[in-house]
């Protein structure tokens, strides 16, 4: 847009070929050339054209070029010069916002309206800069002045909506978004805003069925499939969504918005490989943005292929600099890549950066376990750090009645109800609790309906409730709308989990029960920890922010696959040599494990060791970590590295080795397990922290102590001492699947009734609190 001339220059030559050059740089720069527009400009002023708009339109060119001081001189000279005269204020402030100058942008369309209450792009401008910055209701006000002004003005409706949904008439504003798309049917922006409105109006079904109108009547519009896309999504209808999704990416192959939201509906309904594939498109079609490479390596993570990830990531930072969520993502990697040190130092790097943010820190208590060396305190303050950053709504006391012998209400608050370590640790206790005295809601996110641990939890669920389409706040109201009496939190700072909802509480009693219970959550609102006396012993009581809620038995009731292959006898009966293996994810593997596993392979030369894992389907990884042992002085030969496999060969593998090496300090849950129901106990190592003891409390349930080794030395001893007894070693391995079988950790009845009985008294214990 250019200005228009308000002087007729005088009737002379100069004067009059000044003219000509001013008309044809404005004419230059409505034609979007103001390289050529700048230069006509400036020989019309050399040639002595008196007319301020030349002087305004030669800043237009200066500041479309960059040339933001001399542009932003020349606007104030003639705003100085013209005093009563609306468009220099209009322009400087319009370049003032363009570079970040928002309060002072603001004083000049303030004296844009001064001069003209009726200059919409100041009234449309105003109103976005103090939307902005939380004054709505003024934002409000200057944007319906605008539309009543100019009614054909798209961006100002769509303002004025998101001006309305913030001053509590989100049904008002939705209308107002539903005006703009119908003034710009293609921008995608005002349609995502209306999904918002919808859903904060309660207006999400006539919402959606606008949209299901809109793509019948506009069926080649990709932004209506977007938007319904996103609507279904939020709407707990994810197969909806992407089918909405790829119409929209279909009709629009070369819009990288409809792909990279299509991309992360994917992800999040676990269909990676496609997710990872429409990433890496939205990726191609905008190179610049770094948004799409992020959640591609997020993906990359969720496949198990964090060495890509990893390197995804550093040329992510190295392209675009420190990005803090960015940073998260690598730390993540790297962990999982067995580089503990670094990993933690990312997250540090990142809660540097972003020191108001709890992701980094969220991070950071996810890392930090896996550090050798790390103490119970050092993790009990982080977590505490990390959750008195979490945000708290005040909410309204709570209506359940305190009835300490009444049926109760119990809420499962994860995203891992499936084929995971959470599903086999916990849903036998759950099957076997009496239906009498407590009936259960999932609420659940990012869940597969078809998966055989899933379909087991909603066999047993009173209630079903897909969280993903609730934020915080909206799924601590729902829960106490839902009566729930005790919510028992599976997921902890883990990545989908819903710590940050438990700080708002959902239920009067809220208890900590595995996924991602490395330690303690540090949340004052979280109640109890469910544990037993070897994950907690009273001398490590004081770690724990916590009440310690102690089973009799172990903390969890192993549910083993009816697909578990059969055991076999022992494979240093036949080979003359034990084998030692470890199953555990390679970030359990800290350069300490390697040197005291290469310690004792020193000390039984002929024994090997096999290690499986996922990563090392990673040629370079599985290279690394080998390299890693012949620092040590150990062959080659004798590490075999295993990568991924289906769970039935992954168990059958167990028949290879005969005694698991457990890591440190963070020690196997479910591979113990699993190794123990294939016949094969470990020799662990606890510390301080719940995810060192994990080891402890399976074996001492299975009744098994004496693999149990207090330091470094003795772990070794155990190792060498069980290694150079093979007929014995072979003995214990015979029946030892009946003899888990049998055990506390296997009887699901028994762990059923524990389970009651420990929830109960949670309960009664709320019951009793003053009420005052």
């Amino acid at each position: 847009m250019t200005v228009e001339t308000l002087l007729p220059p005088a009737d002379t030559e100069p004067l009059a070929e000044a003219a000509r050059l001013a008309a044809d740089g404005m004419g230059l720069l409505a034609r979007d050339e103001p390289a050529a527009a700048r230069a006509t400009l400036r020989r019309a002023l050399a040639l002595g054209d008196p007319s301020p708009s030349t002087v305004l339109n030669l800043a237009l060119a200066e500041d479309r070029l960059g040339g933001h001081a001399r542009a932003d001189g020349l606007m104030r000279r003639v705003a100085a010069d013209c005093p009563d005269w609306d468009e220099p204020a209009l322009r400087l402030a319009g370049s003032l916002r363009s570079q970040g100058a928002a309060a002072e942008a603001e004083t000049w369309y303030r004296r844009t309206l001064e001069l003209n209450a009726r200059r919409t792009e100041a009234l449309a401008a105003l109103g976005g800069l103090l939307l902005n910055r939380g004054e709505a209701r003024e934002a409000r006000d200057l944007l319906l002045r605008c539309c009543g002004i100019e009614p054909e003005r798209a961006e100002a409706w769509d303002a004025l909506g998101l001006a309305l949904a913030a001053t509590g008439e989100p049904s008002a504003g939705l209308s107002a978004m539903v005006e703009a798309q119908r003034l710009a049917p293609g921008a995608i922006d005002y349609a995502l805003h209306g999904v918002d409105a919808a859903i904060a109006a309660g207006e999400q079904e006539a919402e959606q069925a606008r949209l299901e109108l809109c793509c019948l009547t506009m069926p080649l519009n990709p932004v209506c499939h977007t938007a319904l896309g996103v609507l279904r999504e939020r709407r707990g209808d994810r197969s909806g969504a992407i089918d909405a999704l790829e119409t929209a990416a279909a009709l629009a192959p070369d819009a990288a918005l409809p792909i990279l939201l299509l991309g992360g509906t994917l992800a999040r309904a676990n269909r990676l490989a496609e997710a990872e594939r429409t990433l890496a498109r939205a990726t191609a079609l905008d190179p610049a943005n770094p948004g799409p490479r992020n959640d591609r390596a997020a993906v990359l993570m969720r496949m198990h292929r964090h060495a890509e990830a990893r390197a995804l990531l550093a040329n992510l930072l190295a392209e675009h600099g420190d990005d803090p969520a960015v940073i998260c993502n690598l730390a993540n990697a790297t962990v999982c890549l067995g580089y503990q040190d670094e990993a933690v130092a990312l997250a540090r790097r990142a809660a540097a950066l972003a020191p108001d943010s709890n992701l980094p820190r969220r991070v950071l208590c996810n890392t930090l376990p896996y550090l050798d060396g790390i103490s119970g305190a050092a993790l009990s303050s982080a977590t505490r750090d990390c959750a008195a950053r979490l945000p708290r709504m005040t909410m309204p006391p709570f209506a359940n009645g305190r009835d300490p012998a009444r049926a109760l209400t119990v809420g499962l608050l994860s995203g891992t109800l499936r084929t995971h370590p959470v599903g086999w640790l916990t849903i036998a206790g759950f099957e076997t609790l009496d239906p009498e005295q407590f009936s259960l809601i999932c609420l659940a996110g990012n869940h597969s309906p078809a998966d055989p641990i899933t379909r087991r939890f909603h066999a047993v669920a009173r209630d079903w409730i897909d969280t993903g389409s609730l934020d915080d706040v909206s799924l601590a109201r729902h829960a106490r709308e839902l009566g729930i009496d005790i919510l028992i939190d599976l997921g902890g700072y883990g990545d989908g989990a819903r710590m940050s909802a438990c700080a708002h509480r959902l239920a009067p009693v809220q208890i900590k029960w595995v996924g991602m219970q490395n330690h303690s959550t540090g949340l004052a609102e979280m109640d109890w920890m469910l544990t037993d006396r070897w994950e907690t012993p009273p001398d490590l009581a004081h770690l724990y922010s916590e009440r310690l809620l102690s089973l009799p038995d172990g903390y969890v009731c192993y549910s083993p696959p009816a697909y578990a292959p059969d055991t076999a006898p022992s494979p240093a009966l036949a080979n003359g040599y034990v084998t030692f293996g470890c199953f555990n994810n390679l970030a359990k593997i800290t350069p300490r494990v390697i040197a005291v596993w290469s310690e004792i392979l020193h000390r039984v030369p002929d024994a090997r060791l096999i290690l499986k894992t996922h990563q090392f389907s990673d040629g370079a990884t599985a290279n690394r970590v080998r390299a890693a042992f012949a620092h040590h002085g150990i062959a080659p030969g004798r590490i075999g590295l295993r990568g991924a496999s289906p769970h039935r060969a992954f168990l059958a593998e167990y028949n290879d080795i005969d005694i698991v090496l457990d890591p440190f300090p963070y020690s196997g849950g479910l591979t113990t397990c699993e190794a123990l129901w294939m016949g094969v106990p470990t020799i662990t190592m606890p510390g301080e922290s719940f995810a060192a003891r994990h080891s402890l409390s399976h074996m001492s349930n299975a009744g098994l102590p004496d693999w149990v080794a207090m330091d470094a030395a003795a772990y070794i001893a155990m190792a060498v001492a069980r290694a150079g007894n093979i007929a014995e070693m072979a003995a214990a391995r015979t029946g030892l699947r009946a003899r888990v079988k049998a055990s506390p950790l296997c009887d699901a009845a028994r762990f059923g009734r524990n389970l009651g009985d420990a929830l109960r008294f949670a309960w009664r214990d709320w019951c009793g609190r003053d009420l005052a």
